[in-house]
């Protein structure tokens, strides 16, 4: 089952790239009491990730923000030094990229993509969500190939 409107984001940990390699940060950090934009993307560095979604939030990052998001965070089960690489690659550096390398987290919301016909393995569905305080008020999940429902300017409408 996966997670719905209304739910709190569940207990995880995450990676992010720090000054001395990754480093963990819980998805407590990353939520509680803030106004976050999370989506996620099924591989860094993939086509639609790289040509459309993630560059779809870098150009609407201060709009995003300026409409009361304190956080906009892109995660993918990929590891941190793939997240931090792509990050820089598509000048990021307004987004947090979390990596759910072990696709922990991915899992416990239930939003799962078997990749393993691609080579893929398992990774994300793509998606995005406005989480206040801990809790989803908002998500996205694409119903199949394609940046649609999770793009950044379908988040700017809800917002």
């Amino acid at each position: 089952m996966s997670i719905s409107v209304g739910d709190k984001i569940p207990s995880a940990t995450l990676h992010i790239m720090g000054e001395n390699g990754p480093t963990a940060v819980s998805t407590d950090d990353v939520f509680s009491g803030k106004k976050v934009v999370l989506f996620a993307v099924p591989g860094a560095f993939t086509p639609g990730c790289s040509m459309t979604h993630l560059p779809g939030y870098v150009v609407n990052a201060d709009k995003i923000l300026a409409a009361g998001v304190d956080t906009i965070a892109c995660v993918s089960v990929n590891d941190a030094f793939v997240m931090d690489a792509w990050g820089k690659a598509q000048n990021a550096e307004h987004l947090m990229m979390l990596a759910d390398g072990n696709g922990e987290f991915t899992e416990a919301l239930g939003l799962e993509l078997d990749g393993r016909g691609f080579g893929l393995g398992s990774r994300s569905q793509r998606y995005a969500m406005i989480v206040d305080d801990g809790t989803v008020s908002v998500l996205n999940v694409e119903p199949g190939a394609g940046v649609d429902v999770s793009a950044a300017e379908k988040i700017l409408e809800a917002l």
